[in-house]
């Protein structure tokens, strides 16, 4: 199995499929590299696709200390997959936890990215919800310990913004429910308090939301409610950004819809790569209704 070793010495697991100009796909909390397959398969007919599993994700290492696991390090653990790799820049996918990563990755290391993906990445931003995410998340870790992820797993994968992908897809569903049954206990405890439990509101990042110069398409479904105002957030303020708001659709949009969703990532790559991405024009944002 390819591992390759981060700057503070954790093994990450990844995959690798196709030749080109480079794309790393960085995974939810509930997922793992499997969970980028179908987007994999399509692009790497035309990309050099790189997936790889969190720490805290077997057969990544699974850290003991609560310090290894941060928003930070999980931004800087894609910054260690490009350096292992040898890749000057990338596209850069995530969803969801990995949303969050990739957009703190476009803060940092805006330099390394290509463009940047940023889909289902809201959860616990909105103003008065940090307290709120915070108590569910210690809640979601200590569930896990008590019951095991194998028995876990259910519950988690019939969240209220995760059921769109049971009733669209029940077979697809199914295999992720029975995929995330299959993570580290551990792991998966100490990623939900160390990363997500103690990342920063979205809300709080809105100067460095307009320092963003890359290109960057930010994504989620219409019935992803704690996504879709932290999405319109970021669109206002990222001055690179699109956003796609996809129908009838929830949390897991890679898996749900994956067709629309490849389509969307292949224009923004295309453009990204021209040099054709737009800037929005300053106009645009006036705050007039009607113009003048």
């Amino acid at each position: 199995m390819p591992h390759l070793t981060t700057d503070d010495g954790v093994k990450l697991y990844y995959e690798e499929t196709g030749k080109g100009i480079p794309v790393v796909f960085v995974h939810e909390f509930a997922g793992d590299c499997r969970s980028w397959e179908q987007q994999v398969r399509h692009f790497g007919k035309y990309y050099r696709c790189i997936a790889f599993n969190a720490r805290g994700y077997p057969p990544s290492d699974v850290p003991k200390d609560q310090e290894k696991y941060s928003q930070e390090r999980a931004r800087d653990d894609i910054r260690a997959v490009l350096d292992v790799l040898k890749i000057d820049k990338a596209h850069v996918v995530g969803l969801s936890m990995g949303g969050f990563a990739a957009l703190h990755f476009g803060f940092m290391y805006g330099n390394r990215a290509r463009s940047i993906v940023v889909a289902g990445c809201g959860y616990g931003a909105a103003p008065g919800e940090r307290a709120k995410f915070a108590e569910e998340a210690e809640a979601s870790a200590k569930r896990f310990e008590e019951l095991t992820m194998k028995k876990a797993a259910e519950g988690y994968a019939l969240g209220p913004t995760r059921v769109q992908h049971q009733n669209k897809d029940p077979r697809g569903w199914r295999e992720f429910a029975d995929q995330l049954a299959e993570h580290s206990t551990e792991g998966a405890a100490l990623t939900m308090r160390g990363v997500q439990k103690r990342r920063p509101s979205l809300f709080d990042l809105v100067d460095k939301m307009k320092t963003i110069t890359v290109p960057t398409l930010i994504m989620t479904g219409d019935e992803d409610w704690p996504c879709l105002e932290p999405g319109i957030l970021m669109k206002k303020n990222i001055p690179t950004a699109s956003l796609v708001v996809m129908g009838n659709s929830g949390h897991n949009i890679n898996l749900e819809e994956p067709a629309i969703f490849n389509m969307h990532l292949s224009d923004l790559f295309q453009a990204a790569d021209a040099g054709t991405w737009p800037k929005r024009d300053p106009r645009a944002m006036a705050g007039t209704i009607l113009g003048r």
